[in-house]
Formats: C-alpha cells, sequence, structure tokens
C-alpha cells in the first residue's frame, strides 16, 4: 500500500479545558475552535486537538513530542512567558543534551508530558 500521509494530530486531553486552552494560547498556539468541548491547536506545520475529555491515566500517559530549530532560544522564550507561575502543575526542565540532540520537558497544567526537541542530525526517512 502506497499513501502519503500527511499530517498527524495527536488527541490531548484536559482536566480543565479553559485552562488549558489559555495555556496553550499563551505558549503561542492558535487556535481553531472545532465544537463546545474540542479545539485545533496550530504551531507553523504542527497542531494537535485538545479535547474537554479527563482520564487520569490516559492524560498522566499522554506524551507529546515537537521538533523545533533551536531548543535553547525556545527554552528562553517559554521561560520568559512565565508560565510556571501562571499556571499550578506547569513544569519546564532546562535543556538537556542528548546524542542525538537537545530537549527540554513542558508539562502542561494537565499533567501532559511535552517533549521539545532538535535532532543534530534529522533522523533518516
Amino acid at each position: 500500500m502506497k499513501h502519503v500521509a500527511k499530517a498527524m494530530r495527536p488527541f490531548v486531553g484536559a482536566r480543565n479545558f479553559d485552562l488549558s486552552r489559555q495555556f496553550y494560547l499563551d505558549l503561542g498556539f492558535r487556535e481553531s475552535r472545532i465544537s463546545h468541548n474540542m479545539t485545533l491547536f496550530v504551531a507553523d506545520r504542527a497542531a494537535f486537538y485538545l479535547q474537554d475529555a479527563y482520564v487520569k491515566d490516559w492524560v498522566d500517559n499522554t506524551m507529546v513530542f515537537m521538533e523545533v530549530e533551536d531548543v535553547p532560544r525556545y527554552y528562553e522564550e517559554i521561560k520568559a512567558l512565565g508560565l510556571v507561575l501562571k499556571y499550578p502543575g506547569v513544569r519546564l526542565s532546562t535543556v538537556q543534551e542528548n546524542d542525538w540532540g537537545r530537549e527540554i520537558f513542558l508539562h502542561d497544567p494537565s499533567g501532559v508530558l511535552w517533549h521539545i526537541g532538535e535532532f543534530y542530525h534529522p533522523p533518516k526517512d
């Protein structure tokens, strides 16, 4: 079977939908409201659906990887937003150096873990 994948859009749950919506807006995502309990957030070519749905085991085990061009710069920009102080439960790690590249970890208000990374050498297709 041959096909062309155009995009991936994971579904992310939220303990407090309105709080999470505001968090992602503050983080710089653009919102496209789909319904009263779901919205699409977009940043450049990356996108995900935020749902007004909370199942603790699901949300506690949700991880999303977002590739960026410059992790240290992205880290400084996120830090400057003050999200850790503004939103309960939000955590931001310092830049981690790995053999494959750099990354930071950001937990959203519901506990969803975002890996925000930059590859030293892009993965081969």
